[in-house]
């Protein structure tokens, strides 16, 4: 009590006793306003907020064009493969429609890429390994594998694909395929020496044995009459794969002489970069060099992993080259034309000329 009594002296000689109720007044009115304050912004919003419009389905480009005249920002926090949208469309906002917010408020947008499509890479002869790197560096999917006799195809490589070589498709896509399971075990090679160049043809055929390289050759007057087959390899008796081949020469007549004529598949594959972009085009040339000079066999743009398939008739010494995006990135000799034969020179060098 003698505190309390002192406390009170001590207040009333610095404040007025009239002074002391209308300050505590005072005080306990602006707590009040204060709070009154603090709970009408709470549950009413400021006088200059915003209400955010719906942006899903709008390109990103027109959002932010809005965005600008209701004095808001926006931000790209992730990109969505979408079947649904189209690039550069938003799929998803937040805050959500609806909400009111201050101006300079920041709205955070998920954006589509699209459907992402590539070109189908070519998977014909390849192998089930060389098969699954390509499908794993153009993200599509392996589907169902159907197994069938091939005696063209070696056993587990691919004989056909669906979707097909170079169509459009897109990431996630499923490939079906056709794989061999080789063809007969082994074939017996016939003797074909001799033959007519014909009737050899039709007994390989009803063998199943198939012929590669077929090089009609002078031979000379003491050689076989024309169409007569010379020589082959592998020899009579030989057992083969069924998808090995068969060369013959042929004998061009006693009265040709000069060069060697060549007829031979080739099989060209167009290399794939390490670094590879989608709808990647590149710009192949093939170049044949034979005793004739140099001509172009191929020259366009071609898909990344396509295969090109030709029959190349080259004369004499004979080579290919391939340029992707005019480097040399590879060549495939054709055959050599042993020199000083039939009294006339060689062909050609093959290296190579400046240029190329």
């Amino acid at each position: 009590m003698g505190e309390e009594r002192r406390w009170r002296r001590v207040v009333a000689g610095i404040l007025p006793r009239d002074w002391v109720f209308p300050i505590v007044l005072s005080c306990f009115v602006g707590v009040v306003v204060w709070f009154g304050h603090a709970i009408h912004d709470f549950l009413l919003p400021p006088a200059n907020a915003i209400t955010i419009p719906s942006f899903v389905g709008t390109s990103l480009t027109d959002a932010n064009e809005e965005l600008v005249h209701l004095r808001l920002g926006s931000q790209v926090v992730e990109h969505l493969t979408s079947d649904r949208f189209p690039a550069d469309t938003i799929v998803n906002q937040a805050p959500a429609a609806g909400t009111q917010v201050r101006p300079g408020r920041q709205i955070s947008f998920v954006v589509s890429s699209g459907i992402v499509q590539r070109s189908m890479p070519d998977l014909r002869y390849q192998s089930m390994r060389e098969v699954g790197l390509d499908l794993a560096r153009t993200h599509l999917q392996l589907g169902k594998i159907t197994y069938r006799r091939s005696d063209l195809v070696p056993g587990d490589h691919v004989v056909s694909q669906h979707p097909q070589p170079l169509a459009n498709v897109v990431e996630g896509e499923v490939v079906n395929l056709v794989v061999s399971r080789g063809g007969a075990p082994s074939l017996r090679v016939p003797d074909f020496i001799g033959m007519p160049i014909d009737r050899a043809r039709a007994l390989a055929a009803r063998m199943g044995v198939k012929f590669g390289q077929i090089v009609w050759t002078p031979l000379g007057r003491s050689g076989p009459p024309h169409g007569i087959v010379a020589r082959q390899k592998p020899g009579a008796g030989t057992t083969i794969a069924s998808f090995d081949t068969v060369s013959l020469q042929v004998s061009a007549g006693p009265n040709e002489s000069g060069y060697i004529l060549r007829q031979v598949h080739v099989l060209a594959s167009v290399p794939v970069p390490d670094q590879i972009r989608p709808g990647q085009q590149i710009h192949v040339r093939l170049v044949v060099r034979d005793a004739t000079g140099r001509w172009n066999l191929y020259d366009a743009y071609a898909q990344p992993g396509q295969k090109l398939d030709f029959t190349v008739t080259a004369l004499g010494t004979s080579l290919v080259d391939m340029y992707a995006d005019g480097v040399l990135v590879g060549q495939t000799r054709l055959g050599v034309e042993p020199a000083h034969v039939y009294n006339v020179q060689a062909s050609p060098s093959t290296q190579p000329s400046p240029g190329a």
